[in-house]
């Protein structure tokens, strides 16, 4: 099933919910960049995904997918190497999501861990729906279309990835073989919060953004909570207990990161002093990408251009595994039943 002369293939994608900020480029995007080295990549907007939580406002969705792919060409997503397409604009994605639907046993999915943490986390959304509980089915159907050997993940992804191998075996074992049993790509995931301490998420205010300027992006890392056991300057520091630390490890080498660590236990650098060395190195660090946003902003044609190759790309292939899979099961596409 899998050529090796050919480089094996990996697909993820991001839901269109609000701006990506600095949580998704270093808990994916960066890392994404890199695999489009050594992989084949199919990398989509996941519109219909979005709508697992946002059904009731999905006028908003449409938004934010022109942004995500500025986004995703700013960190240097290469449309040249990296197939970039929109969900929705494949519909097979649907068929092949209804029909892992016929068979997917409903406990599966009752017992998604991240299922449970979701209706939690979300409890303000009324999430007792189908698509929601659905949703690994089509996340299932997203990887086993492209027929990914590979597909990107946070440890906390783990069972999805579980779960689309269980789907591709059990669809296997019915009809015949025609899907890889994809692989979970382990993601060392920094753990990242915002400004004040809380998740980095969209609804708390508390993101810095991928798309904010120079100068809002200094302002948002002077406002960010540090060690608070250190009340005063001239008490020693403890970089472990610092929300900012994460983002310096990102961002600063490990000789002058050795400098700080020792300087602020030892009280000799106050945290108003470290976070403005850390807001010169994310700005120096992010100047590329600003640079490339730019550039982009002012050719929104070459945007749409590029997400409608993409979208050609991929329905190509998603074609031709779909002619599998009706074929496997029985569905030919050439009936002629009214004729």
């Amino acid at each position: 099933m899998n050529n090796p002369s050919k480089p094996r293939r990996i697909l993820s994608g991001m839901r269109p919910t609000g701006k990506l900020h600095l949580g998704n480029y270093y808990g994916a995007l960066d890392n994404w960049v890199k695999l489009q080295e050594e992989y084949e990549c199919y990398f989509f907007v996941a519109d219909w995904h979005a709508l697992t939580t946002e059904y009731d406002a999905p006028h908003a969705i449409g938004g934010y997918i022109q942004d995500m792919l500025v986004d995703w060409l700013s960190v240097g997503l290469d449309p040249e190497r990296s197939t970039l397409f929109v969900q929705s604009a494949i519909p097979e994605h649907a068929e092949l999501y209804l029909i892992f639907g016929m068979f997917t046993p409903v406990p599966w999915l009752e017992r998604n861990p991240t299922y449970k943490d979701q209706v939690q986390e979300l409890s303000h959304k009324d999430l007792s729906t189908y698509g929601f509980l659905g949703y690994p089915v089509l996340q299932a159907a997203d990887i086993l279309m492209y027929k990914a050997h590979g597909v990107p993940v946070g440890v906390d992804q783990v069972p999805h990835v579980e779960m689309t191998r269980e789907i591709a075996r059990r669809f296997n074992h019915f009809y015949r073989p025609i899907f890889p049993e994809p692989e979970a790509l382990l993601t060392e995931v920094p753990k990242l919060t915002g400004i004040d301490g809380r998740k980095m998420s969209k609804s708390y205010g508390n993101c810095i953004y991928l798309s904010d300027s120079p100068e809002v992006m200094q302002k948002k890392v002077r406002q960010m909570i540090t060690d608070t056991l250190r009340p005063y300057r001239k008490d020693p520091g403890e970089p472990n207990r610092c929300l900012a630390f994460p983002f310096h490890k990102l961002n600063l080498s490990e000789g002058r990161l050795a400098e700080i660590v020792a300087a602020c236990r030892s009280a000799q650098l106050g945290c108003v002093e470290c976070k403005n060395i850390l807001a010169e190195a994310l700005v120096e660090n992010l100047a590329p990408m600003q640079a490339r946003r730019q550039h982009i902003q002012r050719h929104p044609d070459t945007v749409q251009e590029i997400l409608q190759a993409g979208n050609t790309r991929a329905r190509a292939f998603a074609r031709r595994t779909l002619d599998e899979v009706r074929d496997a099961i029985g569905f030919d596409l050439n009936y002629q039943l009214w004729t």
